[in-house]
């Protein structure tokens, strides 16, 4: 199967009127969560949740959800910054709180194309809106590999899931 480009691809903010019964995942939880919660979070302003849509046929290929999010700062992190002069003991920023992909699309580079949108997205809002040093995400252990393939570092490890962070700062210099 191909690759997917990004001008294949249409994203829109979740609305009412969009028809997500059709998508798949092999993450049960994650379709219950596009279905039964995703909406009802986004009005509460707890989360934001944006569609990918295959432009030509107008398919739900794939779906994340935004939150805004803190890193407490500890131990070798809490001494990296402090050697820069930041001298917090939490940095802001963009939490990835749900990310998948139709299983019918698997392989196509829409993950990686999404964790490219998020990350221009947080440096759009770290440079016009309000600070966002980090992105985050609270890895499941069979993802972790998709994380680190994406430049995101492992933080520190829960119980079932994995968190781990991408500075926004170092994205930005490199661009």
């Amino acid at each position: 199967m191909s690759k997917i480009s990004p001008e294949e691809v249409r994203v829109e903010k979740l609305r009412k009127d969009h028809d997500i019964t059709d998508f798949q995942s092999y993450e049960i939880e994650l379709v219950k969560f596009l279905q039964e919660d995703a909406l009802d979070n986004q009005e509460k302003r707890i989360s934001i949740t944006y569609l990918w849509f295959l432009k030509e046929t107008n398919e739900l290929i794939g779906y994340f959800t935004l939150l805004n999010d803190k890193i407490t700062l500890k131990g070798n992190l809490e001494k990296f910054f402090k050697d820069k002069n930041i001298n917090y003991s939490t940095l802001p920023s963009l939490k990835i709180a749900r990310l998948a992909v139709d299983n019918r699309f698997l392989q196509r580079g829409i993950g990686t194309l999404m964790i490219e949108y998020i990350i221009r997205r947080a440096k759009f809002i770290s440079i016009r809106i309000a600070g966002c040093r980090f992105v985050t995400v609270d890895a499941k252990k069979n993802s972790i590999p998709f994380y680190l393939k994406n430049e995101f570092k492992i933080f520190k490890e829960e119980k079932d899931t994995i968190f781990m962070h991408l500075d926004v700062t170092r994205q930005i210099l490199q661009s």
